[in-house]
């Protein structure tokens, strides 16, 4: 019986944290004030000849104008530099560099950052990826959280784009996990590096912080920097904090099935501290937890389990802006997926090889 009140405790707790996140609300929203800093719009660009039009077209059209935008072309193997050059010829606000070769024990989008940083000229520091689709009210409303919180990082999780059916089976499964266990009110209220959490998609730096202390620099060699260099911010008692982009940020990360899997599993270990015992817990937990409770439990209590996790998925859904029908519809085969995730996770962790955009990465 022992386990039984471990699936359900565990299975309580994460409906506990999903209620607060979602009663918590913790999405950007409007600013009261306008402000007009000047923001350095960062981009590490490696082969995105064909994603990367898209986000310099949105930075180019949004309402927020004192901006220089940067680009750096990290050694890519398409036209990435000459599609943005020639872009870029349109408004001097827009840049483009190539970066220096990759020293040893660097990370390539860690050194791609780092470097662009060197570059900067704003008050603040904006990171953006590649594969991203800004809106009006974005840069604005991140600086009034900056200022009102005094922060020294702002990092938003944005609206994902699924425009396939192998996306929708392993994409959601990110704002599950953040959602699920961690209540993400505490990374401002909470000094904790525990209560960490932060997406690399978009990372604003007060930028006299960050040159006093070269946050990419510090993490060169860790394949999640995004939250490692969170957990550090925190170590230093400066203040953080981490937002749903409700609207203001899209991004479509992946396309298709293959391809997710293979980007997700490449952080996925590591966003569980390297520890192959606890992802191992948290999917006995969460997978054969529900199936142990319809094996040996009654009707009652195995339809109370199945309302908690269908109200997970329906808030959750809400609260990242995601269809909820079909998330509670494909919720078993996402978690299959999230099963398959896991292998190759720990796989490449094993072998100590990572493969992304043509670089193998040391893990």
């Amino acid at each position: 019986m022992l386990i039984f009140y471990v699936v359900f405790f565990f299975l309580i707790l994460r409906f506990t944290v999903t209620l607060f996140n979602f009663i918590s609300n913790p999405k950007l929203t409007a600013a009261s004030r306008t402000y007009d800093h000047l923001v350095s719009i960062l981009i590490p660009a490696r082969n995105e000849e064909e994603r990367i039009i898209t986000l310099l077209q949105s930075l180019k059209d949004q309402n927020y104008q004192n901006i220089e935008v940067i680009i750096l072309d990290d050694d890519s193997t398409d036209n990435t530099f000459d599609v943005c050059y020639n872009f870029c010829r349109s408004d001097s606000r827009f840049n483009v560099i190539r970066g220096d070769e990759l020293p040893e024990n660097w990370l390539g989008k860690n050194f791609a950052c780092h470097q662009l940083a060197l570059q900067a000229k704003g008050k603040y520091l904006l990171f953006l990826d590649a594969d991203e689709i800004v809106k009006d009210g974005l840069i604005n409303n991140t600086l009034h959280r900056m200022k009102i919180g005094k922060l020294t990082l702002l990092s938003l999780f944005a609206n994902q784009i699924m425009a396939s059916a192998g996306e929708r089976l392993v994409v959601p499964l990110m704002h599950f996990l953040l959602l699920n266990t961690l209540p993400l009110r505490l990374v401002r209220l909470s000094d904790k590096p525990a209560f960490s959490a932060a997406s690399g998609q978009f990372m604003m730096f007060d930028a006299a912080n960050y040159h006093k202390h070269l946050w990419h620099a510090q993490v060169k060699d860790k394949v999640v920097e995004d939250i490692e260099i969170m957990k550090l911010i925190k170590a230093y008692r400066y203040k953080t904090e981490s937002l749903l982009a409700n609207g203001y940020l899209f991004c479509r990360m992946y396309r298709g099935y293959s391809e997710a899997l293979d980007g997700f599993s490449k952080n996925l270990l590591a966003g569980f501290g390297n520890n192959i015992a606890g992802l191992l817990c948290y999917l006995l937990l969460v997978m054969a937890g529900p199936v142990f409770i319809a094996i040996y439990l009654n009707t009652g209590l195995l339809s109370f389990a199945l309302t908690l996790i269908i109200l997970s998925r329906i808030m959750i859904s809400f609260a990242s802006g995601q269809n909820v029908f079909l998330n509670i519809f494909l919720h078993p085969l996402q978690m299959v997926s999230f099963i398959i995730l896991s292998v190759i996770s720990v796989k490449k962790h094993v072998t100590r090889k990572v493969n992304w955009k043509g670089r193998t990465i040391s893990t």
